[in-house]
C-alpha cells in the first residue's frame, strides 16, 4: 500500500516512492442517501483521538458498490458508500450527500471527486478529502470530450470503458441507464469554484497510468486552488478498482495532513 509519508515532491507532481496495490474481492454494501444509519455518522469530528468516518462517493456509470475493494481495505473503520440519486442537478446531488458529511473524510473518484470539489467550495466541514481525477471545467476544456463522444456513439458501455478502462464491468453500472445521461450532462457543465479560506486537508490524486491530460488537470487544480497532488501507482481513472489499497491508505491519513499540504488552512 502507498504510505502517505513516503511520497515526495517532484518538479511536476507529487510521486510515491514505493507502492503495491493489492486487489481485494469482498463484496460491499451501498445504502441510500439520507438513511438513519448514514446520518448517524455525521458530526464525528477529525480531532485528536477520534478516527473520523469515511464517506465514499461514486461517479458516473457506477453505484456505491464500486467501492467494495476500498471498503475491505479500510477494515473496521466506519464507512458509507451511498448510491447517489443521479438527478443531473448539482445542488440536488449535494443536498442528498450533505447529512453524511460533517466531520467525515470524503473519498471520491471521477464524478464523485467532482462533487467533492463542489462540497469543498460550499464550506462543508469535512475532516479531509481525497479526490481522484475530478472534472475541472474551463480550466481544461475538452477533458471529458472523448467520454462524451463514446457515449454518443454507443451508450453506457463504450462510455464507461473510455472513462474507467477494462477494470469496469457492466455489473458496475446503475440499473437506470438514464442516470448516466443525467450525470454526464451535469459534469460537462461543472465549473470549479474558489475554495474558502479555511479548507480541510485535501489531496487531488491522479493515476500513474492515466493519460497526460489527467495529470495536467491535477496540476491545474494545484495551481488554481492550492491543493496537494499525489500520483497513485498501478492505476488509471478507476483507482477504486485498480489500486484500492493505495487509495484506502490515503483516506486513512488525509485528516492528519498538515495545512501546508492542502488549501490555505485546515478546518480540523
Amino acid at each position: 500500500m502507498v504510505d502517505v509519508g513516503s511520497m515526495r515532491e517532484t518538479g511536476e507532481a507529487v510521486v510515491p516512492e514505493t507502492a503495491a496495490a493489492r486487489p481485494a474481492g469482498a463484496p460491499g454494501t451501498a445504502g441510500a442517501p439520507g438513511t438513519a444509519g448514514m446520518a448517524g455518522l455525521a458530526g464525528t469530528a477529525g480531532v485528536a483521538g477520534v478516527v473520523p468516518p469515511v464517506v465514499l462517493v461514486h461517479g458516473t456509470a457506477t453505484t456505491g458498490a464500486v467501492w467494495r475493494h476500498v471498503r475491505r481495505e479500510l477494515g473496521d473503520r466506519p464507512v458509507q458508500a451511498p448510491d447517489r440519486p443521479s438527478t443531473g442537478n448539482l445542488a440536488a446531488e449535494l443536498a442528498a450527500l450533505r447529512p453524511l458529511l460533517d466531520g467525515a473524510v470524503y473519498g471520491g473518484v471521477s464524478g464523485g471527486a467532482t462533487l467533492g470539489l463542489a462540497i469543498l467550495a460550499a464550506g462543508v466541514p469535512l475532516a479531509g478529502a481525497v479526490l481522484h481525477e475530478p472534472a475541472v471545467g474551463s480550466l481544461l476544456p475538452g477533458l471529458l470530450a472523448p467520454m462524451a463522444a463514446a457515449f454518443a456513439q454507443g451508450g453506457v458501455v463504450p462510455f464507461a470503458r473510455a472513462l474507467y478502462g477494462p477494470a469496469w464491468s457492466p455489473a458496475d453500472a446503475p440499473a437506470d441507464p438514464d442516470a448516466v445521461v443525467r450525470d454526464l450532462a451535469m459534469f460537462l457543465d461543472f465549473e470549479p469554484r474558489p475554495l474558502p479560506a479555511r479548507t480541510c486537508p485535501t489531496i487531488i490524486t491522479v493515476g500513474a497510468d492515466s493519460p497526460p491530460v489527467r495529470h495536467r488537470a491535477a496540476l491545474l487544480l494545484r495551481e488554481k486552488l492550492g491543493l496537494a497532488v499525489r500520483v497513485v501507482p498501478g492505476c488509471g481513472h478507476a483507482a477504486h478498482l485498480e489500486a484500492p489499497a493505495a487509495f484506502a491508505r490515503l483516506l486513512q491519513g488525509v485528516h492528519l495532513a498538515s495545512a501546508a499540504e492542502s488549501a490555505p488552512a485546515s478546518c480540523g
